[in-house]
């Protein structure tokens, strides 16, 4: 009987010590008044980290829209930034760029934007892009990227899919 004891105390510890563990990530209640309260900075700060995404992707600074993004997407940002279908694809040019809306959505916020492309033959085509945005250690980073906007159905930008 004493190892079950003894699990059950380290179970305990352990579960005890998990919200301190997601304080430090910026994902526990702490003092900002609970989980999903964003900062009065936090719309200005994420469009500011968006525009320079976008900017990135106009100039083809593939460096300073890596800088834009949590450390936990930047792997798949340098598998696929620069691929056929990446944000910095050699055949596409960004023309244009806009931020149309920025608005909260569960602890994070949502930027929407819209973009002109102009592709390897000449045509130009507009999109929509969506990009959450979060606060992190290290200060806000884009965390998803996804196409459309916040009025447009399509993927949840809550869903997880890293889309570079």
């Amino acid at each position: 009987m004493e190892v079950p004891r003894r699990r059950a105390a380290v179970l305990a510890v352990v579960l005890a010590m998990l919200p301190l563990g997601l304080t430090a990530c910026g994902l526990g209640g702490g003092d900002d008044g609970g989980p999903n309260k964003i900062p009065d900075d936090g719309p200005e700060k994420s469009r500011a980290v968006v525009q320079g995404y976008l900017d990135a992707m106009m100039s083809k600074d593939v460096a300073a829209g890596r800088v834009q993004l949590c450390v936990p997407m930047q792997a798949a940002f340098d598998q696929a930034a620069t691929g056929p279908n990446g944000d910095f694809a050699d055949h596409f040019k960004v023309t244009e760029a806009t931020i149309t809306d920025v608005r909260p959505n569960a602890g994070q916020l949502e930027v929407s934007t819209s973009i002109s492309v102009l592709a390897g033959n000449g045509k130009a085509t507009a999109a929509q892009l969506l990009f959450t945005v979060t606060k992190a250690e290290a200060g806000w980073c884009i965390a998803n990227e996804t196409v459309g906007g916040a009025d447009t159905p399509g993927p949840s930008p809550s869903g997880g899919g890293v889309t570079p």
